[in-house]
Order: structure tokens, then sequence, then C-alpha cells
């Protein structure tokens, strides 16, 4: 098949026979595609043969009006260039993995007494880190357990410096409370080694070590350190049970593939020391019929040489099933990263197992998907029977308003399509400039702001929901008409208003163009697609409002002294533990501030207290 705008016959005749990377281009100068070749000839011409059987193949070559070819030394610089490439103009025919978060880690500084942290992003302070972790919450877990189980500080520097007695951490035999002197530095250097020999997997060690410590303390009859060494073990031993799972002490990536339905999930299981640090699962963007070797192929490349994300590859790979540019990309890791890595399809024994897991999870993950993505659909049906809807509904959106007592007012908008939220399109609003607590002229704001400048080519709801009663959707209907008096589209708005005692079922609906009231039974999927749309409008905005408030209230006071900007004032709550605090020091104490001289010490003292 070949275009009618594009000559493939004389470009094919231009082409080279080397290795390299080429981009295809749609009418509009767009790149739809990118791929690479050992042959670019060869490659290339596969496109434009008379007999292409593949959907997806016929569909790219239909739009190509240009392509575009760059030469490579080896097959290796392609498969680089092909990343680069993908990364730069995300085309819509290949599989695009969006992993743009970084790995987050846990921290040891090299502070005279150590500290144990969260951290995320690049790795700039001295010290040592450990990881990468799935996610922030098996890193918070991580630190949790590390505090039952080793007295090390996870305290701030600057709150450290700040102690003058030992906090609550000390107290309940969370810290040896270092800044206030109750432990020597030996010990405390003890225990950071420990801590250390734990987060690299060396857990025997670290138990030989204090059954050691234990006799050592007992034989000069101090018991209570004895004592205190044979809980130690007996919390460590706990933990070491429950995390062994395997006898390997090996460190790899293993990752189970499900492919249904347009739907690819990639399992991973990130295993260090033969323990399992935990499990993360990836979604890529799917173009219409690709096949499950250019999927598994486009994610092994992103994934592994996407370098933004920080992780720390390991020497092993597993995958569950076999791909196109195998030993390209070891050597691509190898020269981008600097990195000896060896990808295996054929295990046995416990790397088999692992790879069951993987395998399991990732078609499970696939399932409730799929089983979700069908619930939504049927209850966007179900409400466009419900709402007598002639076009179906492919965007929905809803706002609320947050504040309390008019202070901090906050709006959010939050978006649903046929595949239930979607949270890139989620909005919020600071409301400024109206009457505390009036809700009509907060709503009136947020709508107008959603909708100004709006055309027919911008993101607009088939239905827009009013967390509201008839004031506030006569206020919103009001703003959409004059928003879309030029326009043929315009969003139907419905307002959801509580029903009696606030229960779930008992919701008024109006409809904001004649304002008919209706109701929805209680059992209904339409009503429960609403009350999921209401529920998390208000989420959304409560969340966002709270967190104003907070920020508001921790330093607006602050904000207004001059020369007080956000290092002086985080340095000023964080030093001296809070806004209170910072009010009542005096101006010896808040010149002891790092960052503080006496003269602003006295500036800030003057000012808070008017």
């Amino acid at each position: 098949m070949t275009s009618s705008s594009f000559d493939s016959v004389a470009f094919l005749k231009s082409v080279s026979s080397s290795a390299g990377v080429y981009r295809m281009y749609d009418g509009e100068g767009t790149v739809i595609y990118v791929g690479k070749a050992k042959d670019l000839k060869k490659r290339l011409s596969s496109y434009f043969r008379k007999n292409v059987t593949n959907v997806k193949t016929r569909a790219l070559v239909s739009h190509i009006r240009d392509i575009d070819v760059t030469l490579t030394h080896s097959e290796t610089d392609a498969l680089l260039l092909e990343n680069d490439y993908i990364k730069q103009y995300m085309p819509k025919y290949n599989v695009l993995l969006r992993d743009d978060k970084s790995y987050p880690y846990i921290f040891l500084s090299s502070h005279q007494h150590p500290r144990l942290a969260y951290h995320r992003g690049a790795k700039r302070e001295k010290g040592q880190y450990f990881g990468p972790y799935p996610n922030g919450g098996a890193v918070r877990e991580s630190l949790h357990l590390m505090q039952k189980l080793f007295p090390v500080r996870q305290c701030d520097d600057l709150y450290y410096k700040a102690r003058s007695r030992p906090c609550l951490q000390y107290q309940i035999a969370r810290c040896s409370a270092p800044c206030v002197d109750k432990v020597s530095d030996e010990e405390y250097q003890e225990q950071v080694k420990l801590a250390t020999l734990f987060l690299k997997g060396k857990d025997q060690q670290v138990l030989a070590s204090l059954v050691a410590k234990m006799e050592q303390a007992a034989q000069n009859m101090h018991y209570e350190d004895a004592a205190r060494y044979r809980d130690q073990i007996s919390a460590l031993r706990r933990v070491v049970e429950q995390q062994e799972v395997s006898g390997s002490h090996g460190d790899m990536d293993v990752i189970g593939v499900y492919f249904a339905s347009g739907v690819a999930c990639f399992h991973l299981l990130i295993i260090r020391s033969g323990k399992i640090f935990g499990s993360r699962s990836y979604y890529p963007a799917v173009p219409d019929e690709t096949e499950l070797s250019e999927v598994l192929r486009a994610f092994m490349l992103q994934f592994y040489l996407n370098v933004d994300s920080q992780r720390t590859i390991p020497n092993e790979i597993i995958v569950s099933h076999e791909f196109e540019d195998i030993h390209e990309l070891e050597d691509a890791v190898k020269q981008a990263l600097e990195k000896n890595v060896s990808i295996k399809t054929k295990v046995r024994s416990e790397r088999a197992s692992f790879l069951r897991i993987a395998d399991t999870n990732a078609k499970n993950a696939v399932e409730t998907r799929l089983s979700h993505q069908n619930t939504v659909e049927q209850r966007f049906l179900l409400l466009e029977e419900a709402l007598e809807q002639s076009q179906k509904i492919n965007r929905m959106e809803c706002f609320d308003i947050s504040h309390t007592m008019g202070e901090s007012t906050v709006a959010s908008c939050v978006v649903f399509n046929r595949e239930g939220p979607h949270k890139a399109d989620y909005r919020r609003y600071n409301i400024h400039g109206i009457t505390p607590g009036d809700d009509y002229a907060a709503m009136k704001q947020a709508i107008s702001r959603r909708f100004d400048k709006v055309d027919v080519n911008g993101k607009i709801p088939d239905i827009l929901f009013i967390d509201g009663g008839i004031g506030q959707l006569r206020i919103a209907q009001k703003v959409v008409n004059e928003k879309f008096a030029q326009l043929d589209v315009a969003p139907t708005l419905i307002g959801v208003a509580k029903g009696e005692g606030r229960k779930p079922g008992l919701e008024t609906l109006i409809y904001g163009e004649n304002e008919i009231a209706f109701n929805l039974p209680a059992d209904s999927g339409a009503l429960h697609l609403i009350q999921h749309i209401r529920d998390e409008s208000h989420r959304f905005a409560i969340t966002g409002h709270r967190n104003k408030r907070q920020k508001t209230r921790n330093t607006s006071t602050l904000e207004s002294i001059a020369g007080v900007g956000p290092k002086r004032r985080k340095a000023l709550l964080q030093y001296l533990g809070g806004l209170q605090q910072v009010k009542g020091a005096s101006v010896a104490e808040l010149a002891k501030v790092p960052g503080i001289s006496p003269e602003m010490a006295q500036t800030i003292h003057d000012a808070l207290r008017g």
C-alpha cells in the first residue's frame, strides 16, 4: 500500500542499506512514527509492499507524507538514537511508556551523627543511597521499620541542632538522642554501621554482631545493655524471617508481561540482595492493532534507557518473553549507562518462581483494569439512557467549592472519560477578590476561568456537573451561556443537590437550562457514576483547600516581614519548631537560627509583636 501523496518508489531508490533511524511524518509535518533498522532500505521497503496484512502498518502508511533517515555506525547507536527520538517526538504510532517519575531511595547522610531519610531526585548530598524502591510508600514503610530496629535519628538537621532535650522518639526508644549526648559517638556509629549492613542485605552479619555484643555485655555484668541487645536481636530475627524469599543474594529485575484487549501490563519485581524490595506495574500507551513483540521491545528500550528516572540498574534482568534487539539493548545500556547487564528469558528454580509471581500479577492487573473499564463503560451507557442523551458522553466535568468560614477558598474541576477519572486534566482554582464565604461568586469565577477563551477545538465537556443547589447552578449556567454564545456546542449543566440528611442515594439532580429537577433510583449505576465524580471533586477541592489553608496559617505572619523570604521562613519554622515557637522566641533565640543576623532577629521580633 502506498500513499497518494508520497512517492515511495522514488524515495526507496535513494535509501542506504546501512543501519540507522527513520522518522515518518504526516501531512502537517508531525512525526507519527520512529523506528530503527539494521538495514534501512530493507526495513522501509517492507512498509510499502502490496500484501501488507498488519492493520496498524496499513493505517500508518496511509498517513505518511515524508520520511527522514539518520545513518548510524552500529545497531547499538541506532537503538540509542531511536529512544531519544521517541522521547522527543512522542509519536502516535509508537508504543509510549510514560515513566517520568524518579525513584525514591533511603538516604544515610555523612553527618557526625548520620540520619536516615526519604530521598527522591538528584543525588547531590553526600552520603549513601539505598534503593531504588518502587514507590514512596515502600520507603516510608522501610524507614518506620528501621526506627524499630536501629535507634538512628531520622530528624532534619535543623531540628537536630535546635534540641536542648530529648524528643518523643527517644522516649519511645526509636532514637538514641545523639543531639543531646544521650549516646556516645562510638555507640551511635556502631548502630549506624549495623543499619547500613541491614540495608545492604547482610542480615546474618548484623545478627552475629549483635549476639557478640549481647554476650560481651552479659560477661561484663551490664545486664541492661544485654537485655537491650537481646530485644534488638529478637526484633531483627522476626523481620528477617518475614523478608527472606530467596537463598540467592543477587540483584535483579524480574518483569512479567500480559497483553489483552489493547491493554498491556509490565509488572516489575525489584529484587536486591535476595529480597523483594517491592513491585510496580506499568501500562504503556499502545496504538491499536500493535503486537506483543513490539510492545515488549518498546517497553524494555524506553524503561532501561530512561536516565532521568535515577534508577539503579541491576546486573541481571529477567523477562517472561523474548523480544527483538535483546543483545543490542544490553550493548546500549553498557554504552549509555556504563553498566554490564544480562537479559534472560529462560530461567529455573528460584528465578522461575519470581517470574511466575510477576506474570501472575501482570495478568491480574490487566484483568482488573479491563473489568473496571467495562464497569465504567456500563455506567456511562446507563447515564446516557437516564439523561436521554442522543449524543455519546465522552467527557464529564464536575466543579466544587471548598473553604473554612470563607478562608482559603479553592474550586476544583475533575474530569471523567469513558475509562474513569482522567487525572491529567484535573484543575484547581485559587479564588481571589470575592467576599469571604460567597460560594456563588466563587463558582462564577471558577467557571469563567475554566471556559475563558474557549473554542470548538478545546476540551469541552458533554456534561458539566455542579456540586451544589439551584443558586450555584444558575450562576454556572449564566457563565456558560455567555462563554458559548458564539459557538454551536455547549455542555449540558446538571446540578447535584444533596438529599435529606446528606444521605447518598437521595440526591436531587437539576437541569441547568430549564431547572427541571429529577431523581434516579438509589441502586442506579448512572447515579453511582454521578456520585463518583461528585465525591472525587469534593475530595480534590478539600485537599487543595487544606493545603492552602495550612500554608497560609504557617507563613502569612512571616511573609509580611521585609527581608524574610522563603529560605529564611523555612529555616525559622524548622529550627524553632513552628510558628508559635517563632512568635515566642527572644531576639537571642532568633539570632541562633542559621541565616538570621542579630539585626534581622530584632526586626522579626519587633514585627511579630506588633
